[in-house]
């Protein structure tokens, strides 16, 4: 079957994954009179039949890591129902399955870590860089087509993690100068269930991180569970979030409801850099994600340094010693109370 055909059947995913199969283009619409256009592999224009100018631009992507499968699961899922007209956006969707390539290699990334390769446009070096620059551009024109009178801009990246976490799921804030902490963001993770959000202190260069720093998007990185295969995700455990995604794509907006003890809220205290060959940690390489180090804790070292847990201790996040130099090793991070204004600052 021609690719454009599988995914108007609804087969968003396989058609994205058989590379066997030339990409082929097209725009139509669907029995719920949503317009849809497939503008690259993997990435799917979503537009309401019904537009009143208050629709939100919404990107959900997924695959950014080809061997986090569940949010790939996840996605495919939603554009199902849209595509079979079972699912009737209110808003403006931007669907993608990023990276097919490492999808089917059952790995993270083919060359580089593309996850790290969204600051701006990438020398064309290997297939990771290409894709970086094209999501980019499909992300640039999603947002400059936006039919709303004022600009309401969301992006969820979806990820897993590789590693144990005592935090099940939770979503990392990318740091920005420009407004993208609203309350309405935060209050969707209540409702969606997200057990933590980390609130980032510095740029790095991930896809939630390029929508808020250079569109203002409300973006975060969303860590949905633990790495598993296709078919073998326990998708039941992530319910909650993917009942309240459906909600944020079908309904004009979301009640907004605020109980500050249902969401650990960490900041960012230091980032390790790895600068050398010679950095360690101390601990195990899989240690689980927010693991809690007390005070004068040694925790690894570098090259004519050692890092030691601060005063009141620090808990963990994506460690990996294993990272290229110039990498980020780890984020250690702090417990905090948050101000719940229009916009969710650090007390």
């Amino acid at each position: 079957m021609a690719f454009l055909q599988q995914v108007k059947d609804g087969k968003f995913l396989q058609a994205t994954l058989d590379l066997s199969l030339a990409f082929e283009g097209g725009e139509w619409t669907v029995s719920s009179g949503a317009h849809c256009q497939l503008l690259m592999r993997g990435v799917l224009q979503v537009t309401p039949a019904d537009l009143n100018g208050n629709e939100k631009d919404i990107v959900l992507s997924s695959g950014v890591h080809g061997d986090e499968t569940s949010p790939i699961e996840l996605v495919q899922q939603l554009a199902e129902g849209v595509l079979k007209g079972d699912i009737i956006p209110a808003h403006r969707l931007l669907l993608i399955i990023a990276h097919p390539e490492a999808i089917n290699a059952h790995t993270r990334f083919i060359d580089e870590n593309m996850n790290r390769l969204f600051k701006g446009y990438n020398e064309e070096r290997n297939i990771d860089s290409i894709t970086a620059n094209q999501l980019q551009q499909a992300v640039s024109l999603f947002y400059a087509g936006s039919t709303a009178n004022t600009s309401d801009r969301w992006h969820l990246d979806l990820h897993c993690a590789i590693r144990d976490s005592e935090h099940y799921t939770f979503a990392v804030s990318p740091y920005s100068d420009k407004p993208t902490r609203s309350n309405r963001l935060f209050a969707f993770l209540q409702h969606a269930e997200i057990e933590a959000a980390l609130l980032s202190n510095s740029p790095s260069p991930t896809f939630s991180w390029h929508s808020a720093e250079y569109f203002g998007a409300q973006a975060l990185t969303m860590e949905l569970g633990k790495v598993a295969q296709f078919g073998e995700n326990d998708l039941e455990r992530l319910a909650v979030f993917n009942a309240a995604m459906l909600a944020l794509v079908t309904e004009p907006e979301l009640p907004m409801l605020w109980e500050g003890d249902k969401l650990s809220v960490y900041k960012v205290t230091r980032t390790l850099v790895k600068q050398t060959d010679t950095f360690y940690f101390t601990f195990p390489a899989n240690q689980a994600n927010f693991t809690y180090f007390e005070q004068g804790k040694l925790l690894g070292g570098d090259e004519g340094v050692e890092y030691f847990s601060l005063e009141g201790g620090e808990s963990v996040v994506f460690p990996n010693p294993n990272v290229a130099l110039g990498q980020r090793a780890c984020l250690l991070v702090k417990k905090t109370d948050v101000n719940f204004g229009e916009q969710v600052s650090v007390k």
